[in-house]
């Protein structure tokens, strides 16, 4: 009669795998209010001056295969909707915005409102149509 142990733990081990990739998928690229709602973050601090409706903030590093998809949505929907700015910061150099913004993967994007309010923010790549809704609430407050 063989043990079943083993085969217990490989089937517990697989199952929460399992869980943990099916959440993180649900959640990646989603432009959700975030533990930072109360997070400001000024031109000073970001280097770039704030747009005039909302400002488009992308964390990222050279050898994040994404981020330069993610950089050219932003920039495709900056550059389509008035009063918008894109910055996009290397995290790699900005170790002190990272930490406090909490940065755990790039890219991590943050849309902030008029007054630098983070409004909304993703890790992962979004899609056209929450950075589109998240520019529009931000430029509604």
């Amino acid at each position: 009669m063989t043990d079943p142990t083993g085969l217990i733990a490989a089937v517990a081990v697989l199952g929460a795998a399992t869980v943990f990739g099916l959440v993180r998928a649900r959640r990646d690229g989603r432009l959700h209010r975030g533990r930072g709602a109360a997070l400001h973050l000024s031109s000073h601090e970001l280097g770039a001056p704030l747009g005039e409706r909302a400002t488009l903030v992308q964390f990222s590093t050279e050898l994040c295969a994404v981020c330069p998809s993610t950089r050219r949505l932003l920039a495709d929907v900056a550059a389509r909707t008035p009063g918008v700015l894109l910055v996009d910061i290397d995290a790699e150099a900005r170790l002190d915005l990272v930490r406090r913004v909490e940065v755990m993967r790039t890219p991590t994007v943050l849309v902030l409102d008029r007054a630098g309010r983070v409004v909304r923010r993703a890790s992962g790549p979004p899609t056209r149509a929450d950075v589109t809704a998240a520019v529009e609430l931000a430029a509604a407050d």
